[in-house]
């Protein structure tokens, strides 16, 4: 499901930036009297912290606080467990009441971030393709590995503030034992073949890489790593500065997923597409399969998981840079 609705994302994404969106109806609002437009049986819905289970609360005939119209999303959220039954009928987005980007409203509520933030996304394409991953989800219950866009979203709005100096730290570090720098020995019967193909399809980019930071990138044979020139490593270390946190967000999640900060950067800055990096991080295992076979329930899960993680994190720097 995750990778339907990223494909269906994607094509969004790509879409003339003047092309209009159109909202979903707006949230509910209070009738002039101070009571809500909703019966009082109604009922608002949040996330216990502890219990980490959905708490259902009758609405007095009351005003409601701010807190009864917004859904909190618990902690377990981000490590993919199912957190409930669907409790909404209709997802709907909206401009952000500040008029500084936008919301995925569920009924009535506004959608939060674990820490209770308010879930304001930069683009209303975003938006839609997060309200998607919401539509989809089924009655019998909300399963966050369904909504991989929603996830990078919060990382992007919580943990990057946070942690931005730690991210960019541990990427740098990644660098020297960076996927593309690695070259299978050349001299050697068994791994000749793999030379061979690495060179064909890995040094166009070790080329980008000197051409985009004015630095030749070094090759190594151990699976160890090696250490990159300095002059490379801060010119690599600039450009993840002038990032925003969902790009960031987009890079570390790419490069978790590829085992590459240059291949990561090489879809930041349009030089990969999604079947590209797919086809550089799968490289040496494609061979194998080649030679002797893909096995079912391992090889073809593995490829799958993949394709849904680059492509979400590509989904989402892109559809986060629309307007």
């Amino acid at each position: 499901m995750a990778a339907i609705l990223i494909g269906r994302a994607f094509k969004s994404a790509r879409v003339v930036r003047a092309r209009s969106f159109c909202t979903a109806s707006a949230a509910r609002k209070p009738d002039s009297d101070g009571q809500s437009s909703e019966p009082s049986s109604s009922s608002s819905f949040t996330f216990d912290k502890e219990s980490e289970k959905p708490i259902l609360v009758k609405a007095p005939n009351a005003r409601r606080n701010n807190d009864s119209d917004s859904v909190t999303m618990p902690t377990s959220f981000m490590t993919g467990s199912i957190v409930g039954k669907r409790f909404y009928k209709k997802v709907t987005t909206r401009e952000a009441d500040d008029g500084n980007g936008w919301t995925v409203m569920l009924d009535y509520r506004t959608l939060k971030t674990p820490s209770k933030r308010p879930l304001k996304l930069p683009s209303l394409a975003l938006a839609k393709a997060i309200a998607a991953e919401w539509e989809y989800q089924l009655a019998e219950g909300i399963r966050p590995f369904t909504m991989p866009l929603m996830k990078l979203a919060c990382t992007a709005l919580e943990r990057v503030p946070l942690t931005r100096p730690k991210i960019i730290e541990h990427l740098l570090r990644k660098l020297h034992q960076d996927l593309v720098f690695f070259r299978a020995p050349e001299d050697n019967d068994l791994t000749s073949d793999v030379h061979e193909v690495q060179v064909e399809r890995i040094d166009p980019l070790l080329e980008w890489v000197e051409s985009e930071f004015g630095i030749k990138p070094k090759v190594y044979s151990s699976i160890f790593g090696g250490k990159q020139d300095d002059k490379l490593v801060k010119a690599v270390e600039g450009l993840l500065k002038k990032t925003n946190d969902g790009e960031l967000a987009s890079i570390d999640a790419l490069e978790a997923s590829a085992h590459s900060v240059v291949i990561a950067l090489g879809i930041y800055c349009g030089k990969l597409q999604i079947d590209d990096a797919i086809k550089l991080i799968r490289l040496e295992e494609d061979l194998q399969v080649d030679k002797w076979g893909l096995v079912e329930g391992g090889h073809d899960i593995d490829i799958a998981d993949l394709k849904v993680q680059i492509s979400a994190a590509t989904v989402f720097l892109a559809l986060s840079r629309q307007n």
